[in-house]
């Protein structure tokens, strides 16, 4: 039986304006902290986190692992497509989870119940009640064709519509929603 390989994206590139600080920095980095251990708890062998606003200061408070590796999409301000784009153009092995950086509390079953039997082809998202959102699987098949999607602040929504996301509902385990202020 082969085992699939998985690596993880934290989208932490924007500049938080509604917020007033790039969610990266926020509560000293707990966030980033917090999005990078739910990946690795789910079992992704790598974590690259996208960073863009502040990112010098945000760098510093990436966790010091050797499974940990911190890029700055360079038109990050161009938004979440651009960091999104930055982030595949780094992800490994067969799979990537992405998650974003302002989902603090988002507990590893969610991760683990996506992530169940993923490959190079799947594509799959969290549902919250039927609301879509984090965190997506993305198998490496997928990773070229979708990064040619992503332009300005548009992710990946319309490309997993385009091509029959698997929608897993995870209202059970957790809220979902994103804090913003």
């Amino acid at each position: 039986m082969q085992t699939t390989t998985l690596s993880g994206l934290v989208l932490a590139a924007g500049a938080g304006t509604r917020r007033g600080e790039p969610k990266a920095l926020a509560h000293g980095g707990a966030w980033l902290r917090q999005a990078v251990d739910l990946l690795l708890g789910a079992g992704c062998a790598s974590v690259v986190v996208v960073l863009g606003a502040s990112a010098d200061e945000a760098r510093a408070l990436v966790p010091p692992d050797e499974r940990v590796e911190a890029v700055v999409a360079d038109d990050w301000a161009d938004g979440v497509g651009a960091s999104l784009r930055a982030g595949l153009a780094h992800a490994t092995g067969d799979a990537v989870v992405v998650t974003l950086v302002d989902l603090p509390g988002t507990p590893t079953s969610v991760a683990e119940r996506i992530t169940a039997g993923s490959d190079r082809s799947t594509l799959r998202q969290a549902t919250y009640d039927g609301r879509p959102g984090h965190p997506v699987v993305v198998g490496a098949d997928h990773w070229t064709a979708l990064a040619a999607t992503l332009h300005g602040d548009r992710g990946a929504r319309p490309y997993l519509a385009a091509h029959g996301v698997d929608e897993v509902e995870c209202g059970d385990l957790h809220h979902g929603e994103d804090i913003d202020t």
